[in-house]
């Protein structure tokens, strides 16, 4: 069996709420929570055993006294990723730290982005006249980083620049154009108020988020969620960018398998013009 924190981590968006929590504070107290019984485990959680009984089922364990047995093995072998840095940690923890928190992004990502919603966001990108990639904050530095993907198979993707000019831009769209827009960092004025101005204009959305619960949701024709939002550590990390970019890529690759014939002749013709240009 895989080693239990790395496959905990990996189900834990599958779980309910009251699931998430059992798992936090296994993952928070992993060499205690090996010594406790159900009805400890229980009340430290606040939650009620028959919980505990359907959270080591949703893991694949018959029951706690199997779950016990899989956490006393994987302590025996490694610790799990700490859930925060103590002051004076050695390089060596944080790299540790820094490696396994873009595996469990990664893992994450795979229990929260529909695939469906890619192949709707794919088809709005192939069917519209022009496609804003936009953001706000660290967003738009996303955006714009999806943005020259997108530019490199098509003239048609275009990103706009600060606050004023993308409620410019929002307010100009029409029917047959596209938003995608990157919601990193939770809901903000500014994005809600570019979002209803695209609405308003016609224009179709796609909402790129890592937020699970943002009003931006409702102003979206297509959500594609690359996270869960939960873990304040990662929530402003390099970890979260990757995962938007992970995302991105994927509905990057979904559109070029799409257009195929499109995409081999930008291919052929960016590279003959970045070619002559270094001659």
């Amino acid at each position: 069996m895989e080693n239990f924190w790395q496959m905990l981590r990996e189900k834990r968006p599958e779980l309910t709420r009251s699931g998430r929590l059992v798992a936090d504070y296994l993952l928070q107290n992993p060499q205690g929570a090996q010594n406790l019984s159900i009805s400890q485990l229980a009340q430290v959680c606040q939650v009620a055993e028959a919980t505990i009984f359907r959270f080591c089922r949703a893991l694949g364990f018959e029951g706690y006294h199997e779950m016990k047995i899989a956490i006393a093995q994987a302590n025996a072998m490694v610790s799990p990723l700490p859930t925060r840095l103590e002051p004076g940690a050695d390089t060596a923890t944080l790299y540790r730290y820094a490696s396994e928190s873009v595996v469990e992004m990664l893992s994450a990502i795979r229990g929260a982005l529909e695939l469906a919603a890619v192949d709707q966001a794919a088809a709005l990108l192939k069917n519209a006249r022009q496609v804003y990639c936009l953001g706000q904050g660290s967003g738009q530095i996303l955006a714009k980083d999806i943005w020259s993907r997108f530019a490199s198979l098509s003239n048609k993707f275009r990103t706009a620049g600060d606050t004023h000019m993308q409620a410019v831009a929002a307010s100009l769209m029409g029917p047959e154009d596209t938003v995608l827009f990157v919601s990193y960092s939770g809901p903000v004025r500014d994005t809600l108020e570019t979002l209803r101005l695209a609405r308003g204009s016609g224009a179709r959305v796609i909402l790129l988020t890592y937020c699970p619960d943002t009003p931006a949701n409702a102003l979206a024709d297509v959500v594609l969620r690359c996270g869960g939002g939960e873990n304040p550590l990662d929530m402003l990390g390099m970890p979260a960018k990757i995962a938007v970019l992970f995302a991105a890529n994927v509905l990057v690759l979904r559109y070029m398998m799409d257009n195929p014939e499109q995409v081999e002749r930008a291919r052929h013709r960016t590279g003959r013009a970045l070619g002559e240009k270094s001659l």
